[in-house]
């Protein structure tokens, strides 16, 4: 079976210890792409370093985490414009809003305004986008819907919200994340992923976070996505073999690769 992880930040300093270690055992679970979301200007060298050694394993995607935009946006910014030409990016994230933490909150509106600006710029590079949502799902889709373009896509990365939430998505033409969560004991995600086609759903483990069970509290690692792929296939009563083909080939879709 061949699997994908669609967002996964390897390049993270979790990692600097045993990275080898961690792509082998991916490759090893038959995981034979990975998705690599930037963060800020900072974990940018560190990004392509990976993705440069890893080339045609691991795609790299720029953007400015919602939770790194402050006073300065601006200039924060600025690096995925000035430094697009660095590397074939594939797409343009992780972007959105997250009002999850009491610091992020003050920034509201800088948030809405740096997720615009980087939605307009893959849409002129005729980009996907990867939405990071937390606490701001309205929010987040209003921004959205008010730049959309016909053509746009991406994926609402680590999606755990309401089947209503999903229809949205789904409507607009994005695809849905789903990752550790869908394993957790007392999620409510399997409930509205059964009523979800699975053409839309793609698989990541946005490690090191959101480690699946039965490995929470540890270290998330990608070689774990086949982990989430069995529980979507219990969730969908669909053969394993089948989640893997589908959803890979949704990866496809999105990215182009």
């Amino acid at each position: 079976m061949i699997w994908t992880d669609t967002h996964t930040h390897l390049f993270l300093p979790e990692f600097d210890e045993d990275r080898k270690d961690v792509v082998q055992r991916a490759t090893e679970a038959g995981v034979s792409r990975l998705f690599v979301p930037n963060i800020d200007k900072e974990s940018l060298k560190p990004l392509l370093d990976f993705t440069s050694e890893y080339k045609d394993y691991a795609y790299p995607i720029i953007g400015l985490h919602p939770g790194s935009v402050r006073e300065d946006w601006k200039e924060a910014v600025s690096f995925v414009f000035d430094d697009f030409d660095k590397a074939e990016f594939v797409a343009i994230g992780e972007i959105g809003i997250d009002l999850y933490w009491p610091e992020n909150k003050k920034f509201e509106k800088e948030q809405k305004e740096v997720f615009a600006i980087q939605t307009e710029f893959a849409i002129e590079k005729k980009l996907p986008i990867v939405i990071h949502t937390r606490n701001s799902f309205d929010l987040t889709f209003d921004v959205l819907e008010s730049v959309y373009k016909p053509g746009l896509t991406g994926i609402f990365h680590c999606f755990t919200g309401s089947y209503e939430e999903a229809k949205k998505i789904l409507d607009l033409g994005f695809y849905l994340g789903i990752g550790g969560v869908l394993t957790f004991k007392n999620s409510k995600l399997p409930e509205t992923v059964a009523k979800l086609p699975l053409d839309r759903i793609v698989l990541e483990t946005d490690s090191p976070y959101l480690t699946p069970t039965p490995y929470r509290g540890k270290r998330n690692e990608s070689s774990y996505i086949p982990i989430i792929g069995k529980k979507l296939a219990e969730v969908t009563k669909q053969p394993i073999v089948k989640i893997a083909s589908v959803t890979t080939q949704n990866s496809v879709e999105v990215f182009g690769r």
